[in-house]
């Protein structure tokens, strides 16, 4: 795929200036993720002549793209000059939008969180609410923070996000959900901040940022969990994230358990009614007192009754693990990780009893060479960890090699031509929708 990409985009361009743009990328690349730094070691990893890499170097520095380090380590001679990658020279707006919440921040280049916030929101409030509240918010985090102007938006979402055809195309999200239908969301907001727009679902941002920054960090091969209403699962293999023909790979909550589906009978939804049952008939006593005062439950209440040793809680607890560990097994013997990390709410909720009982499953029916050496551990970042792998998905985009080709000879992403191409068929189409039809009145 990456392939026809770049093919696509020499058709009616010169030959050398394809091979420019092309060492041009390869040198920023190998600087920006600290493979080769020195100009020797660049003409070895590169192959490249010293002229040609002397001439890349001094066009990325006018562009503000690399910059000259201190002095490395000599070896027999004059000690050699690093170049460095300038993660300074523009920002990344992340967020991750969630059925109760939406978290945001700020990344510089190399994908590293440089402020974040987390606040309530409700998903049904609508797009138009959603939106205007990222706005607000991104345009006073740019201020306060004095951060550079941003390249690119990263956003995880609810659900499955399908794959686009091509690079700067914007594809549905959230048509599940009423009044998000037909919004044209990543359109309406790659235009308010003028850069491209890269989404994902938000179990697949977890992953990455488990894989970036927590328990996976260095590990070619984890599955990270996201228990909450909803169950799903991200795949990191080989060190790529896994997603699927469309995108919606991972979906192991809509596995079969008996009759229902794995999220209808362990979801944070399902967990809660199952306590309300138990408060109101007797059975948890804990449960029974927290819902007179509370006039409520949830999963949170569940966990701290497991805690606290109430027996109902911790058995039911410990069930649902055990059911998300039979889900897992075959997961796990198929793609055979190095660890298993589980997040979410339920699994934040949920303590000892169960993690206790997803290992038990997993160890249980996995191969024995399969679970030697595998890990199972409750995740440490919270909703760090999909602001953290927003990040590293525009990261990935952008500095992709066939992506990078068509705008490091601009220095910024924002000068790709097809971005700007896009722009304007965006622009084009906003202005349709806006526009009331002959003969009725705009609402």
């Amino acid at each position: 795929m990456a392939e026809e990409k770049t093919a696509q985009r020499s058709v009616g361009r010169p030959r050398s200036v394809e091979a420019a743009q092309a060492s041009l990328a390869l040198l920023l690349n190998l600087v920006r993720t600290g493979t080769a730094t020195t100009r020797q070691e660049l003409e070895r990893r590169s192959e490249l002549g010293r002229a040609v890499v002397a001439d890349r170097l001094a066009t990325m520095i006018d562009l503000g793209l690399l910059k000259e380090g201190e002095l490395g380590q000599a070896t027999g001679g004059r000690a050699p000059r690093q170049m460095q990658f300038r993660q300074d020279a523009g920002s990344l707006l992340v967020s991750v939008i969630d059925q109760s919440s939406i978290a945001l921040g700020i990344a510089d280049l190399n994908g590293q969180m440089l402020v974040e916030h987390h606040e309530a929101a409700q998903l049904d409030a609508g797009p138009e609410a959603i939106l205007d509240r990222l706005a607000t918010i991104f345009d006073w985090l740019l201020k306060e923070t004095e951060k550079p102007a941003p390249w690119g938006i990263g956003l995880a979402l609810p659900g499955p996000i399908e794959k686009p055809v091509s690079d700067f195309e914007a594809v549905p999200v959230l048509q599940t959900v009423q009044s998000w239908q037909d919004f044209p969301f990543l359109e309406r907001m790659s235009m308010r901040f003028g850069v491209p727009v890269f989404a994902r679902s938000g179990v697949q941002t977890m992953t990455m940022g488990e894989a970036k920054a927590g328990g996976g960090r260095g590990l070619s091969d984890m599955i990270y969990v996201k228990l909450g209403r909803s169950i799903s699962a991200g795949l990191i293999s080989e060190g790529h994230l896994h997603r699927g023909a469309q995108g919606a790979a991972g979906m192991i909550g809509h596995s079969r358990v008996g009759e229902d589906l794995l999220k209808a009978v362990v979801g944070a939804d399902a967990i809660a009614r199952e306590g309300m049952i138990a408060a109101e008939d007797g059975r948890s006593p804990y449960l029974a007192q927290a819902l007179a005062r509370q006039g409520e439950l949830s999963v949170v209440d569940m966990g701290h009754a497991a805690q606290l040793g109430d027996l109902f809680c911790v058995n039911l607890l410990g069930r649902c693990g055990r059911l998300v560990g039979e889900a897992l097994a075959p997961l796990t013997n198929l793609v055979n990780p190095a660890l298993i990390v589980i997040g979410g709410v339920v699994a934040e909720s949920g303590g000892d009893s169960l993690l206790a009982g997803i290992r038990e499953a997993v160890y249980r029916q996995s191969h024995p060479m399969v679970s030697r050496d595998l890990q199972i551990i409750r995740s440490q970042m919270g909703a760090s960890s999909g602001l953290v792998g927003a990040a590293q998905v525009v990261v990935e985009e952008l500095f992709a090699p066939s992506m990078l080709q068509g705008w490091v000879g601009q220095g910024s992403p924002l000068r790709h031509p097809d971005f700007q191409k896009s722009r304007e068929r965006v622009a084009a189409t906003l202005a349709t929708m806006t526009v009331a039809p002959v003969g009725r009145v705009a609402p």
